[in-house]
Order: C-alpha cells, then structure tokens, then sequence
C-alpha cells in the first residue's frame, strides 16, 4: 500500500504542511513547541512568512524537520521529501534536536520551551545523547520511525544508519522504547487527520 508513493518535491512541503499540519485559524501544529494541556510559549501562522531562514532563539520562525534525519539516508530520494517523517517545527529546537537518536533522558543539558530535552541517554543500550519529545508526542514520533521501517524495507541495506537504526530498522533498545511510547500515546485524531490528508 506505502511502497512506490507519488514524491512531492522538497520546495513543496510547505505548502503541504498547510493541510497536514495545522490547527485552528492557519496555526502551524507544532511538536516540538506545542503544549496540549497548556498554552505555548509561541505559536506560527501560516502565510505569515515566518518560514526560515535563520534562527537565533526559539520563536524565530520554523522550518521543515526530518524526524528520521537525513543523515541517517544520506539525504537521498525519495526519503528526503517524504512527508510522511517531515514535519513543520521550530528551526532553533529543530537545530538543537540536530541528528539525535530520539530517546529518554533524566539529566537533560537543554529544555526547550514545551519541555523537549537533549541530553545523555537514560536508557540501557544507548549511551549517547538523544532528543526527548514531550509524551504528548511520543507515539507520533514512534509510529513515524516505524512507517520509515516498513516503507523503505530492503531499500535500506546502503543506509548508514545511526546509535538509533540499522538502516531504517530500530535497533533493539530503540524498538523497546517505541513500542513502550506507541503504547502510551495512543493514535490521536490529530495523527488520523495528517495521515489522511
């Protein structure tokens, strides 16, 4: 059903981002600045031209992040415009998640604004630093990873990977941890409604 799907060109997520990733009155759904049970510390407009260009702080603008870095595919097609692991997120969070596995940590080195941390991994089997999401987005990230797994399937075997897959494949710690945030943050009708659109 996922394999061999229509390719929408880099330049154009934006627009796409417009339909898949937005709340009420042209706000941008933002993960990594969204506060579900509270009110933001910002928020983005599309149309606003708040697309960018360059960041120094949160709340500067946001831009196009790879939840599967592009790193990870050494930034090949179709994978490095599919909409299906991109999303519109701050570009300072976006930077500070840089190329991190996602992961748990209990000492974080940075929060950002929602409560999104980088810092060394907490969890047995990776050592390194990781990009925590807040658990209201946990399993969207976990459900993401694992449609990377399924869609690019034996299409991997030259990908470099990182701490976090082999390939596109969760490594073992990794796929414990997914499997425990897709259990907890269960399919919302935020994630149906993106998925369809």
């Amino acid at each position: 059903i996922i394999k061999g799907h229509t390719v929408i060109p880099y330049a154009e997520l934006y627009g796409c981002f417009r339909k898949t990733d937005v709340r009420n009155d042209s706000v941008v759904w933002d993960m990594y600045s969204d506060r579900p049970e509270g009110t933001p510390a910002y928020l983005y407009i599309y149309g606003k031209g708040q697309e960018c260009g360059n960041y120094n702080s949160e709340a500067d603008c946001f831009n196009r992040e790879h939840s599967f870095p592009k790193s990870w595919f050494n930034d090949a097609p179709p994978m490095e415009s599919d909409l299906f692991h991109i999303y519109p997120t701050d570009g300072y969070v976006n930077n500070r998640r840089a190329n991190y596995p996602f992961g748990e940590t209990s000492s974080p080195s940075w929060v950002s604004s929602n409560g999104s941390r980088v810092g060394p991994s907490s969890l047995s089997g990776y050592s390194g630093v990781v990009f925590e999401p807040i658990d209201a987005y946990k399993g969207d990230f976990a459900r993401t990873l694992f449609y990377m797994a399924v869609r690019y399937y034996g299409e991997d075997v030259m990908w470099p990977g990182s701490g976090m897959v082999s390939g596109a494949q969760p490594k073992p710690w990794a796929m414990d941890m997914l499997l425990v945030w897709h259990r907890k943050d269960s399919v919302s009708s935020k994630e149906i409604s993106r998925n369809n659109a």
